[in-house]
């Protein structure tokens, strides 16, 4: 896992966070339900960054929980603390369609 890059899932959700994390505890399982549902051509991408700190300073992840969507193995939006399922969602919907149109 050492060596994990946003080109190894290139469409993904990349959640950092801790295990002490509370918010984490709560949010990050129906972040991840909502992937599997609403986004099936996503993978959901779960980094323990005390497990890992060289993936997180290589990202700039410096607090938890940090959500970054990467679409076309590019990082294409980022959250960082105060954000919720349904911000997620929305911003999530329309690049999913744009990249995912047929």
């Amino acid at each position: 896992m050492n060596t994990i890059s946003l080109k190894e899932y290139p469409d993904a959700l990349y959640w950092f966070s801790t295990p002490e994390c509370t918010v984490c505890r709560v949010l990050r399982p129906a972040v991840a339900s909502m992937i599997m549902q609403e986004f099936p051509k996503m993978d959901f991408v779960y980094i323990d960054t005390t497990r890992h700190p060289e993936i997180a300073v290589r990202y700039n992840v410096f607090t938890a929980p940090v959500a970054v969507a990467v679409f076309e193995g590019q990082e294409t939006i980022r959250w960082a603390r105060g954000f919720g399922i349904d911000e997620i969602r929305t911003r999530l919907s329309r690049l999913y369609a744009l990249r995912f149109s047929d």
